[in-house]
C-alpha cells in the first residue's frame, strides 16, 4: 500500500533528500503559505512511538525530565531523557489522548529512544512500540490548515492527535534563560498530527482541491530556526547540557522529582554558567552562501562555536543557530562554510551567566538557623 510520503513524493515539483521532502519548488512561497496556517508540511524525518498501560504516565515521569503523572487527555509537552551526567541523549515530543501517550521523536533517535524505554520498563506496567505505520504532519495554527488536519488526524481514542508545540511560552516547572521579553518562539504556534495510512485519501484531496497547500522541510526548518526552537537532531550532540539550548523553557521541570541527571540540571541552573551557549546568527547573504551543521564559527582567529541549524527566511534572509562557547565574545562573528568566510551579526539567546541570575529558592544553610533551634523541628 503507497504510504502518505509515497504521494506527497510522487507530486510535481518534489525535490527530496532521501526520504525527506525538501520542497515543492518554491520554498520562500511555502513558508509564507505554511506560517499564514494554509500549509501542512510531510515530516518523512519523525518517527512516532506508542506506550501504553496503567503505569505509563508515572513510569515516564519518573525517568524523564518532565513531570508526566498528571497529564490529562488532550494535552502536549515534551520531554528530554538525560544519561548521569545530565547531558541529552533523547528528547520527544509528547501527547496523551487518555489511554496511551504518543512520543514523536526524530528518526534517528526513535530506535534507539523506544529500545532505551524497554530496558527500563522492569515491573511497570506499560509497553512501548514503534509506530512506522503511521504518518505525521506539520501546521501552524489559526488557518484551514489546522482545521483540516484535525479532521483526518487519528483518533484510537476519541481524541484526535494533534500535538502542539509548548515552545510558545515557558512551561510549568521551567525557565526561560534568553534575556527577552519578546522571544519568538512565542508566535511558533506549531502542530503535528498523527495519521493513519486509511486516513491519508482525504487529507490528499483536500490538497488535489486546494484546500490546503503544501510545504516542504526547507520552510518547516527556517520557521523553527527563527524561533529559536532547539531540536535533538541539530542542537544536539554528546556534550549538550538542556540550559545551553533554553530547553528548560520547555523540556524540563524543575521542581519534579528524582530522576537520572536531574543533579546536574539543579547544579547548573542554581550555580551558573553552563559551559556552552546557543545564539541566533543574522548572516550576510552577499555570497549566496549557506552554512552547514558543524561549519566553525569564529571570533577574530578565535574558533569559539559550530553551525548547528542554518535556514533562508522569508523576513530575516539568511539566519542560523550556533553553540557557541560560553566565554565567545557577545559582538559580530564569522562563519567559515569551505573556503568562504560569512560575517554573522550574533543576537544572544543563552547569556553567559545562565542560571546564576535565576530567581530559584535556596535552602536555608543549618549554620543560618536562629540560635538554639533544633533542625530536626523544620
Amino acid at each position: 500500500m503507497a504510504t502518505l510520503g509515497d504521494a506527497f513524493s510522487a507530486r510535481a515539483g518534489a525535490v527530496l533528500d532521501e526520504s525527506m521532502i525538501l520542497h515543492f519548488g518554491d520554498p520562500v512561497r511555502e513558508q509564507r503559505s505554511l506560517r499564514a496556517g494554509r500549509a501542512i508540511a510531510p515530516l518523512g524525518d519523525r518517527t512516532v512511538i506508542e506506550v501504553t498501560g496503567e503505569d505509563r504516565l508515572t513510569w515516564l515521569d519518573s525517568i524523564t525530565s518532565q513531570a508526566l503523572s498528571r497529564l490529562s487527555a488532550g494535552e502536549s509537552t515534551e520531554l528530554l531523557v538525560l544519561d548521569p551526567q545530565g547531558r541529552v541523549e533523547h528528547a520527544a515530543a509528547v501527547f496523551e489522548d487518555g489511554t496511551t501517550v504518543w512520543l514523536i521523536a526524530d528518526a534517528a533517535d526513535a530506535e534507539p529512544l523506544a529500545t532505551w524505554l524497554t530496558r527500563m520498563v522492569f515491573r511497570s506496567r506499560v509497553s512501548v512500540t514503534v509506530r512506522d505505520d503511521l504518518a505525521l504532519v506539520g501546521c501552524f495554527a489559526g488557518g484551514s490548515a489546522e482545521q483540516i488536519v484535525r479532521k483526518v488526524a487519528a483518533t484510537p481514542n476519541g481524541t484526535p492527535l494533534v500535538w502542539s508545540d509548548p515552545w510558545t511560552a515557558v512551561q510549568a516547572g521551567g525557565h526561560q534563560y534568553a534575556d527577552t521579553a519578546d522571544h519568538p518562539g512565542a508566535a511558533y504556534a506549531w502542530h503535528v498530527a498523527i495519521i493513519e495510512t486509511d486516513a491519508s485519501a482525504p487529507l490528499l484531496a483536500r490538497i488535489e482541491s486546494a484546500d490546503v497547500d503544501v510545504a516542504g522541510a526547507l520552510a518547516a526548518e527556517a520557521l523553527r530556526v527563527a524561533a529559536w526552537r532547539p531540536r535533538w537532531a541539530t542542537e544536539v550532540d554528546e556534550r549538550s547540557l538542556p540550559h545551553e539550548s533554553d530547553w528548560i523553557r520547555s523540556a524540563v521541570h524543575l521542581g519534579k522529582g528524582c530522576y537520572r541527571g536531574q543533579e546536574t540540571v539543579a547544579k547548573v541552573h542554581n550555580l551558573g554558567h553552563p559551559p556552552r551557549r546557543l545564539a541566533a546568527l543574522h548572516l550576510d547573504g552577499s555570497d549566496d552562501v549557506l552554512p552547514a551543521p558543524g561549519d566553525p564559527v569564529f571570533a577574530g582567529d578565535a574558533e569559539v562555536g559550530h553551525v548547528t541549524s542554518a535556514a533562508r527566511h522569508f523576513e530575516d534572509g539568511p539566519i542560523a543557530l550556533a553553540i557557541l562557547s560560553r566565554r565567545a565574545a557577545t559582538g559580530d562573528l564569522i562563519v567559515r562554510s569551505g573556503d568562504v568566510d560569512i560575517a554573522a551579526a550574533q543576537q544572544v539567546i543563552v547569556p553567559a551567566d545562565a542560571g546564576a541570575t535565576a530567581d530559584v529558592p535556596r535552602l536555608t544553610r543549618l549554620s543560618r538557623r536562629p540560635a538554639g533551634q533544633d533542625p530536626r523541628s523544620t
